[in-house]
């Protein structure tokens, strides 16, 4: 039985159009122009225990509300879901034990209190018995590095500091699934990788399963082997990360580095140029044309390095979301 399971899920919201000036105003005093929104349109996915799977999508697209619909902050307009076998928005206490929610904007702890004094408050919301909480606090702050730092108020914490105490606040009473919106917006590269570092870690001693969305691809391909994809509120991919590239990019590049100090002046006509950094060059070819653009090139040049790759998964995925919805529109009622 899967530990997620969600079928044609859907979520609008009846939003009133308000236009400018005093006259418009006063008009909608009486009459009012409403804009039905389709945040979350009939979604259906599967999750099983153990996995941590990527849910990405650009802004506006359904991520958010779909978690706040899974932990039960938002009742659904139609559809079904569970979670560890109970419907998330009955909101009841057994199923609240057994998840958790972190949004990397928005706060669970004290601001103007040490982070101790927060994670002794769901000490007592979850009844955690004293020494298997202090077991799991050393545990976190140890793994997190952040040891010294849970007497220090919160407000004094660097921002990624403040997201190591959220994760550890989300983990003190074990949750078997974890709900992750952007754990790491906005942190620098090195907080990044101590975030990332701490979940593959963690998940994969747990078994914990996770629902990770973000826009930072770095997270998704540290993390996750599986990508659902939304936007405009429906699915356009459910697989392996790697699908996504074979599916939705139709070049690869190919990097030459030629002898001499110049690039062929007739480059262009072997693919489209990305990059060119004399004598070094870096071309996109479709992918199927890879071994005749290779051959041809080994023919007529002197070329000393070569290689192929991959696009950058962000520019697939930023091409993908750039796409013109199907023209269903939020329509006026």
């Amino acid at each position: 039985m899967p530990i997620i399971e969600v079928s044609n899920l859907a979520k609008h919201y009846r939003v009133y159009q308000k236009r400018a000036g005093w006259m418009s105003s006063l008009t909608g005093l009486f009459h009012r122009e409403y804009k039905q929104v389709r945040a979350v349109r009939d979604v259906s996915f599967q999750i099983e225990r153990g996995e941590m799977v990527a849910f990405l999508g650009p802004n506006g697209a359904g991520k958010t509300t779909t978690l706040k619909l899974l932990s039960g902050l938002i009742h659904p307009t139609s559809g079904t879901a569970t979670v560890l076998g109970y419907v998330p928005w009955q909101r009841e206490n057994a199923y609240r034990k057994r998840f958790s929610l972190v949004m990397g904007q928005k706060n669970q702890l004290w601001w103007d209190l040490p982070a101790q004094e927060s994670f002794i408050l769901h000490r007592e919301i979850y009844a955690i018995e004293p020494a298997q909480f202090q077991r799991r606090l050393d545990e976190l702050t140890d793994l997190l590095e952040v040891r010294k730092l849970v007497g220090q108020p919160v407000r004094e914490l660097s921002l990624g500091e403040r997201m190591r105490m959220e994760l550890i606040a989300a983990l003190l009473h074990s949750p078997e699934v974890l709900l992750l919106d952007e754990p790491t917006i906005g942190l620098d590269v090195v907080s990044q990788r101590k975030v990332q570092g701490f979940l593959r870690h963690y998940q994969v001693e747990q078994q914990m399963t996770v629902l990770l969305t973000s826009h930072y691809m770095k997270d998704v391909e540290a993390l996750c082997r599986r990508a659902i994809i939304i936007n405009e509120g429906e699915i356009k991919h459910d697989g392996p990360l790697a699908e996504i590239l074979d599916r939705f990019s139709s070049v690869k590049q190919i990097q030459l580095q030629f002898a001499g100090s110049e690039v062929p002046d007739d480059i262009e006509r072997y693919g489209r140029v990305v990059e060119r950094l004399p004598p070094r060059v870096k071309l996109e070819v479709p992918r199927q044309e890879i071994p005749r653009v290779l051959a041809a090139l080994l023919d007529r040049y002197t070329i000393e390095d070569v290689g192929v790759q991959e696009r950058p998964l962000e520019e697939v995925i930023a091409e993908l979301f750039a796409r013109k919805p199907d023209a269903r529109e939020g329509e006026n009622a």
